[in-house]
């Protein structure tokens, strides 16, 4: 598994294939994380192929927050308490926690608290028990968290090779409806916390980047749309669709720039730029938060 992995493909069957188109790598970590979609056609002779959707894993959000000015945060009160874990009985809540469980393990190593990475760790491995991943989520890995405690970078890394881990396990037993599930909580609970983190400000970098998250939103209910049969599934998908009714709202404006080339030229460029209202803002991390806590909090 690539270690600098920053999306989840998550396949369907289709007579197409849809493949994002990435820029410059540098640049990944900075731009504003809009996918462009392209199709091509398939060998005749294999009618049915895969539609990949490109999700980032929520580590990658998290790590963008820290790289525009967060890293010396350590709150973790807006996290799932690890104790909840023992609450979740039935394969909705098991397969959701766990994805949201892997969020706050990732958000936890990515601003270097690694007590608390450490209990986080210990709530992914009972429910991956539980969910059928146990072969992924190894006993030795603990002594690696244990062991890099402190160095941000390698907890990261870690906990970034167990999401993914568990991922492929999950996709290779054939297990779409929970793996739609995880997959759903861990980016729900990236966006929960990042909303805990960002506060709104007009042109805001952190504010565009969660715009954007439109796009990744609507490659997930597709994702779903795929496991739909299932009633746990059907139901998320049902939130989400409610959550994108929310980012719909976001209007576009066009933009014009002025640089100037090598030669000192000035030049005229232009585009279009996502605009988030304060009151939308609002509303859209308000059924956020409404969303990830039917899925964490327990009666």
């Amino acid at each position: 598994m690539m270690k600098n992995l920053k999306y989840l493909i998550l396949p369907i069957a289709t007579g197409l294939v849809l493949s994002s188109c990435g820029g410059d790598d540098n640049k990944d970590e900075i731009d504003n994380g809009v996918d462009s979609t392209k199709t091509e056609n398939v060998d005749s002779n294999n009618p049915v192929s895969e539609t990949f959707f490109q999700v980032p894993s929520p580590g990658e959000m998290l790590t963008f927050i820290k790289m525009v000015g967060g890293k010396n945060n350590k709150n973790t009160t807006f996290l799932n308490p690890p104790e909840n874990q023992k609450n979740y009985t039935d394969a909705k809540g098991k397969a959701l926690n766990f994805g949201i469980y892997s969020c706050d393990l990732s958000y936890c190593s990515i601003f270097d608290i690694g007590a608390e990475a450490l209990k986080y760790f210990k709530s992914v491995k009972q429910l991956g028990d539980q969910i059928g991943v146990s072969s992924t989520i190894k006993p030795e890995i603990m002594k690696r968290l244990e062991g890099n405690v402190g160095n941000s970078d390698s907890l990261a890394v870690i906990t970034d090779d167990v999401y993914f881990s568990s991922f492929e396990t999950l996709e290779n037993g054939q297990q779409g409806t929970t793996l739609a599930l995880v997959v759903a909580g861990g980016w729900i609970e990236s966006l929960f916390i990042a909303t805990n983190l960002a506060k709104y400000e007009a042109n805001s970098p952190i504010i565009e980047r969660l715009a954007d998250q439109k796009y990744t939103l609507e490659n997930l209910i597709e994702f779903l749309k795929k496991h739909e049969a299932d009633a746990n599934v059907a139901g998320v998908k049902a939130d989400f669709e409610g959550l994108l009714a929310e980012f719909n709202k976001i209007e576009q404006k066009d933009v014009t720039t002025n640089t100037k080339d090598d030669k000192g030229k000035k030049m005229l460029g232009g585009g279009k730029q996502l605009v988030v209202s304060e009151a939308l803002y609002k509303a859209i991390t308000d059924k956020i938060k409404t969303i990830r806590n039917s899925y964490t909090l327990t009666k």
